[in-house]
């Protein structure tokens, strides 16, 4: 039971961590692109979020150097839940700030979302002590 109990708090740790680099992005995302509304080739967001995802889980290991999720049976688990969790979370924030009537960015919406938090804990995965 304790062994349950440790690893939602590890990945509840982890997808609160990207989730705040997320909402980071997002807001710098959102003020930065406010000019340009010019409608831009998916790929290359796709290819812009999965390197900004990949610099932030750098940047997250500047701060947190070690794995936040430990464990045996469980070491590849953070690869797929918090890109999961992560990109609900963007599209929940996507569906928040339209129910608001506010302009959207790419990034508020699951598969952007998905493609940052996945980039981010790749590089946690690899690069974690």
């Amino acid at each position: 039971m304790e062994v349950i109990f440790e690893l939602i708090f590890q990945v509840l740790v982890e997808v609160l961590l990207q989730f705040a680099f997320q909402i980071l992005a997002e807001l710098g995302l959102r003020s930065a692109t406010e000019p340009f509304r010019v409608r831009k080739n998916p790929v290359f967001a796709v290819v812009g979020y999965a390197l900004l995802g990949g610099v932030a889980g750098g940047v997250s290991l500047l701060i947190f150097p070690h794995a936040l999720v430990r464990g045996v049976g469980f070491h590849g688990l953070s690869l797929v839940l918090s890109p999961l969790l992560g990109g609900a979370a963007m599209a929940a924030v996507g569906a928040w700030r339209r129910g608001r009537g506010e302009s959207l960015i790419k990034l508020d919406s699951f598969a952007y979302g998905f493609i940052f938090a996945f980039a981010m804990a790749l590089v946690r995965f690899y690069f974690a002590a």
